[in-house]
């Protein structure tokens, strides 16, 4: 890759396909349409360039991942030189609590279990 194509403004959806945020373009584009994507704080629509130093907030599983562009990238490439292509500064997460899960069809849960359900959601 020369310097030109590493500073080149870029879409947004192409380079988080790119970057391997999302398996497909199409569900970048999806995203950005859904107001999953933000760029510098702003909703960003698929086509809307990106440049290196932007902050681009992405939505996943109800987290946000927040990366800063180093390089724009317009292809596809592997693991290890996408990861050089963004600078992660997503805050680490809380660890989750335990859940208590029953077996669907299981029926109601009986005193005990509804107690210990009660301890592990904390409402002692």
């Amino acid at each position: 890759m020369n310097e030109k194509t590493m500073t080149a403004p870029v879409r947004v959806d192409s380079w988080l396909w790119a970057i391997r945020v999302y398996k497909t373009r199409s569900a970048a584009t999806t995203a950005c349409r859904a107001g999953h994507v933000r760029v510098n704080g702003d909703k960003a629509k698929a086509a809307q360039t990106v440049r290196p130093e932007d902050e681009v907030r992405v939505r996943i599983s109800g987290f946000d991942r927040i990366l800063v562009v180093r390089q724009t990238l317009t292809k596809r490439v592997g693991a290890p030189i996408a990861a050089t292509a963004y600078e992660e500064r997503t805050p680490p997460r809380e660890p989750m609590a335990a859940l208590a899960v029953r077996d669907r069809g299981a029926g109601r849960p009986t005193k005990r279990e509804r107690r210990d359900i009660d301890r592990l959601r904390g409402r002692d």
